[in-house]
């Protein structure tokens, strides 16, 4: 028996085969070509195939895992249809007379030893980015598919999976992952807790071969996996398993219960919402409102923008679904690696930094103004609210209501009824908007923190990449302080302040935030049970 450990996604147990991935190379041989444009016509063929079907994947992706998470696709979309290594693909084939497969290994070589030794964070995160389009290109090119699971359910092993790879997967045959890299933000873990298996992440092991298709366990109560168990641990963990089933059952009865810690101290779970197909699983888990609903997916994905019509069906739509409870509808959050065609927006050297959310919203107010008589008009079916994404100054709060307040008066002149009385809150997801909550708590009825931002903005971080996971810390000192120093700015100012990123589901933190008085969490679906368990479990009262 072998034991690993690493950092664990989800407090699950399962049992099962172990599949090993091993990304294998490309046996690519360079042929001198007669037509060299006919060579380029057929690398042509293949890029437009591979753009299209990273285009699928990305709705495929936006459903399963979310928008911001299934952004990379709009990148790998991007870079298939222009980039600098497209370019230089074509040249090579053109100027040297190679076959297509020659080119493609030999830019992604040269981009590799060019960019190799630059250790700025958005260069090291390019050059993966351009390894996985050069693999995509490839593998099109000698049309081999990227197979990972096998006939039956198994617990896959990798080093760590790509974006594209994941999404790939059968994910009917998964019973959970083990990988040597990634953190608990890289996709392997995002796609666990989408499809609600284990996973062990960063072992810094590699398992030999010779356990392929052995047994395999994962506890992910500890953050350990088995290899080849021996009788008595397999006994154990098959009652561990059977256990954490049960407990699956009874998380089921603590749906219409409330989320009231034992002395007394009343939370709202809330559920995050990337997509109207989301309402489902909100509804199967007993959300008690939307937390955060991502109105950008309604803009992309597509040539054109959504008129006013399609958005208040849509917003409609979740607000009859939820039948009197609140739905917090964030306006607009697109820029960065969220990219929406018909916006045309100019190209950034840091686009994270740049024109983007509510930037790109006072920019553009006739645009912004659509949004919002689309959400007021469809505040009139439910309990809406509508938040700001991205603040860092009073001035932007002002502005935004100011539009806001226009529209208001547009409809009140036509007679179009809304609720008057709707909530309008904030993101805190930057250490600006933090350190002056103070002064923004007077401004507007809620802050909801979004913590996955604030962690990355805090730390200089970007907290997808896998080179700079090591510095990447959301439980960070700094980032706690922002978030009471938040809490308590909110509730000086008699409003209420939630948290809606990835430490809101972690249940090691759920305690902490309560201590400091956080309101609401709003999470994945899947998370809210869990949550609503753990919050009834605890007693404030009781000095630590």
């Amino acid at each position: 028996m072998e034991k690993i450990t690493g950092k664990s996604i989800a407090g699950l147990v399962t049992i099962g085969p172990l599949r090993i991935f091993r990304r294998k190379g490309f046996d690519v041989k360079e042929k001198k070509v007669e037509r060299p444009e006919t060579e380029v016509a057929r690398f042509d063929s293949a890029r437009n195939a591979a753009a299209a079907r990273m285009k699928e994947f990305y709705q495929e992706a936006v459903s399963r895992v979310g928008l911001d998470n299934a952004a990379i696709f709009k990148i790998y979309q991007q870079m298939l249809t222009s980039s600098e290594f497209i370019d230089s693909v074509r040249a090579m084939i053109r100027n040297q007379s190679i076959n297509a497969e020659a080119a493609v290994a030999q830019a992604e070589k040269n981009f590799s030893e060019v960019y190799g030794t630059d250790t700025d964070a958005y260069m090291v995160s390019h050059i993966s980015d351009i390894r996985e389009i050069a693999r995509i290109l490839l593998r099109t090119l000698c049309q081999k598919k990227a197979l990972l699971a096998g006939d039956e359910p198994c617990i896959l092993y990798a080093d760590d999976l790509t974006p594209n790879e994941t999404i790939q997967m059968d994910t009917g045959k998964i019973l959970g992952f083990i990988t040597k890299e990634g953190t608990p933000a890289s996709h392997t873990a995002i796609l666990a807790r989408a499809l609600g298996v284990p996973a062990i992440v960063s072992t810094g092991i590699d398992i030999d071969d010779s356990y392929d298709g052995k047994t395999a366990v994962i506890d992910g109560f500890t953050g350990t996996a088995y290899l080849e168990p021996t009788e008595g641990i397999l006994s154990v963990m098959k009652g561990k398993r059977d256990q954490s089933i049960r407990l699956k059952e009874l998380l089921q009865q603590l749906k219409g219960l409330p989320s009231v810690t034992k002395d007394g101290k009343k939370v709202e779970i809330a559920a995050n919402v990337s997509s109207a197909s989301d309402l489902a699983a909100v509804l199967k888990n007993d959300a008690e409102g939307i937390g955060l609903f991502r109105s950008e997916f309604i803009y992309m994905g597509r040539e054109s923008l959504p008129d006013e019509e399609e958005q208040f069906n849509i917003y409609k739509l979740a607000l009859e679904t939820m039948a009197g409870k609140r739905v917090i509808i964030r306006t607009l959050d697109i820029g960065a690696d969220k990219e929406v065609s018909a916006f045309h927006l100019p190209e950034e050297e840091n686009p994270a930094l740049g024109l983007r959310a509510i930037r790109i919203c006072l920019k553009h107010p006739d645009i912004f103004k659509t949004q919002l008589r689309a959400i007021l008009r469809a505040s009139a079916y439910g309990r809406a609210a509508v938040m700001f994404p991205l603040i860092t100054s009073v001035w932007e709060v002002w502005k935004a209501k100011e539009i806001l307040n226009e529209v208001k008066m547009e409809l009140d002149k036509k007679g179009i009824a809304y609720d008057h009385h709707m909530e309008v809150g904030i993101m805190i997801e930057t250490p600006a908007a933090a350190l002056i909550s103070d002064k923004l708590a007077k401004e507007v009825d809620f802050f909801s923190i979004g913590t996955n931002d604030l962690s990355q903005y805090t730390l200089v971080v970007d907290r997808t990449s896998r080179i700079l996971s090591e510095f990447f810390n959301p439980y960070h000192p700094a980032v706690m302080k922002l978030i009471r120093m938040t809490v308590e700015n909110a509730h000086k100012e008699g409003i209420w302040a939630g948290i809606c990123g990835e430490l809101g589901s972690d249940l090691s933190m759920t305690e902490t935030f309560l201590r400091m008085g956080v309101d609401e969490f709003s999470a994945a679906p899947y998370s809210i049970l869990p949550l609503r368990k753990q919050v009834r479990s605890l007693n404030l009262s009781e000095k630590k």
